[in-house]
């Protein structure tokens, strides 16, 4: 299914004017293995040739619907951008809803199959992917990033969740300590998703990508401390972060435009130096 979006920004002065663009919204399924990865796809209708690509991923419980805030921004620089569900990575998945079988390690191995899809597309500059993980997303984003180090170019990570293992391994101390049912915010979790927690080292794992990485969080985070980004920031060669005040898991909209902003100048800055 197609969907046409004019996109318009208005900048105000001694004298008004409107710029505008036309982008294209494409459901598009990818395979990988026996599941099939829903999401959609906004492509920039003036831009031609091999177009960079932004894929983004969603955080726990979320959907491609949270991705498409960047569809704007992103197109506005000339990349498609692609939001997709995880498979059983929440009760409103396109994809699989079945959240008892959520696993970080599958949505890794998800990830990187879109990135090896896009790889593939004539029409994908294969040189310029970018990740966009929020939350839990931000964590399989970074992991992805450092398994795939060769095919990112950038990475950018929003509230980032990379204290999952630490609160779940603390949570549960012993394997026979975890249950078979986990319920989390009224979402089922399977035993498997904490048991390959245990073998995880996340900052031992997501500095071996050299790229730049951009970090934005918010100082006022309840379920992730902005710590835990200030911590990813020693281990990354070359990364930055943005921390906005007092803002939360999630952005109000005042906040997402910083945070918006911030990304659309660092894609901008890093491509610049090409």
């Amino acid at each position: 299914m197609f969907f046409k979006r004019l996109l318009t920004a208005a900048v105000m002065g001694a004298a008004a004017f409107l710029c505008s663009f036309a982008a294209t919204e494409q459901e598009l399924v990818i395979d990988a293995g026996d599941a099939h990865i829903f999401g959609v796809l906004s492509t920039p209708d003036a831009k031609k040739g091999k177009l960079p690509v932004a894929i983004v991923s969603h955080g726990f419980n979320g959907s491609y619907k949270y991705g498409t805030c960047y569809f704007e921004p992103l197109n506005d620089l000339g990349y498609m951008c692609y939001a997709f569900d995880f498979p059983c990575g929440s009760v409103n998945s396109r994809s699989d809803n079945n959240t008892m079988n959520m696993s970080i390690i599958d949505e890794q191995q998800y990830l990187e199959a879109v990135v090896s899809y896009f790889k593939s597309r004539d029409d994908v500059d294969a040189q310029n992917i970018v990740l966009i993980g929020e939350s839990q997303g931000g964590l399989v984003s970074a992991l992805t990033a450092a398994n795939a180090a060769n095919d990112i170019n950038k990475l950018i990570l929003v509230f980032p969740a990379l204290c999952i293992p630490d609160n779940w391994n603390s949570r549960y101390a012993q394997i026979c300590d975890i249950p078979q049912v986990t319920t989390l915010w009224e979402v089922n979790l399977g035993r498997r998703f904490f048991t390959e927690l245990r073998y995880m080292n996340v900052y031992d794992t997501i500095g071996k990508f050299n790229g730049p990485v951009q970090i934005i969080h918010g100082d006022a985070d309840p379920v992730v401390p902005v710590s835990f980004s200030e911590r990813a920031l020693k281990v990354y060669p070359d990364a930055r972060l943005k921390v906005i005040p007092k803002a939360g898991h999630g952005f109000k909209p005042d906040e997402l435009k910083v945070s918006l902003g911030q990304i659309t100048e660092f894609i901008k800055q890093c491509d610049s130096k090409k």
